[in-house]
């Protein structure tokens, strides 16, 4: 048997360590969270050299044999097209795309576009930290339609439930929330608590669950908030660790099962 070699990969915020020949085929992986080793190959000789291979990394008593059965929601993930899955989306992927575009034709103008990206990627980047949680996120997400809630910026699922986030720059400034108008700065006022609730709401049709409206306010200096309100939810750059706080409602296998139908494009398109 030709030496194996130990390889790293990290998806979604959880490792899985895979063992490989030298031209680089797989036979075996072992999920540290599952407690197990998966074989690709039925060979006892096989076998004792891989768990020899992992020997070093392998804690606690693990599973070895066959990979699991995949689950619904994976078969649904597999038999996605690329064109129709979501998951690889960018935070503010719609963005990227419009500055890319048009960029070339304005590069000697500030374009308060710049500003809504930074605000997306800075946002996006804190939500992924909870994928090591047991959440699942998607950015950029169409809804049919134009206007302001034609794209959900992120869609969180996760143990404490499903929520949207819009994504607010408000660097350095003070906000102002007076249901449903929030002002950053000396901006105009914009209704973005009302935006939050319908993207919630077409949100909840799309995936027939509750989904919490968030608005995430990216680097506000100081927040005001007149009247108080319940039903919206206001991150602050310390999304993440505020999020994991939170208690369960979904269980593991409900979370990649509304997280396999949500990553589908189609699923947004009767909304």
């Amino acid at each position: 048997m030709p030496a194996l070699r130990v390889i790293p990969v990290f998806r979604h915020g959880q490792e899985r360590l895979y063992v490989s020949l030298r031209d680089g085929r797989s036979v075996a992986w072992y999920d540290r969270d599952a407690g197990r080793v998966s074989l690709l190959h039925d060979d006892d000789e096989l076998r004792q050299e891989v768990l020899a291979a992992l020997a070093p990394f392998v804690t606690g008593d693990v599973a070895v044999g066959p990979p699991p059965v995949p689950t619904a929601a994976e078969l649904a993930r597999l038999s996605l097209h690329p064109d129709d899955d979501l998951a690889p989306n960018r935070p503010g992927e719609a963005l990227h795309t419009e500055l890319e575009r048009f960029a070339p034709r304005h590069r000697y103008r500030h374009d308060p576009r710049r500003d809504e990206l930074a605000a997306q990627q800075a946002v996006g980047a804190e939500l992924e930290r909870l994928e090591g949680a047991g959440w699942r996120v998607l950015h950029s997400v169409p809804l049919p339609g134009d206007g302001d809630i034609s794209r959900i910026d992120h869609v969180l699922i996760g143990p404490a439930g499903v929520m949207t986030v819009r994504t607010l720059h408000a660097r350095r400034q003070r906000v102002l929330i007076a249901d449903p108008m929030v002002r950053a700065g000396r901006g105009e006022p914009t209704p973005e608590l009302r935006w939050a609730r319908r993207q919630a709401e077409r949100a909840s049709l799309a995936l027939a669950a509750a989904v919490v409206p968030g608005l995430a306010l990216y680097g506000a200096a100081r927040v005001d908030i007149v009247p108080s309100f319940r039903d919206v939810r206001i991150l602050r750059d310390d999304a993440a660790d505020e999020l994991t706080r939170l208690g369960g409602v979904l269980k593991p296998a409900d979370i990649e099962g509304l997280y396999a139908v949500a990553r589908d494009r189609g699923t947004w398109l009767r909304v």
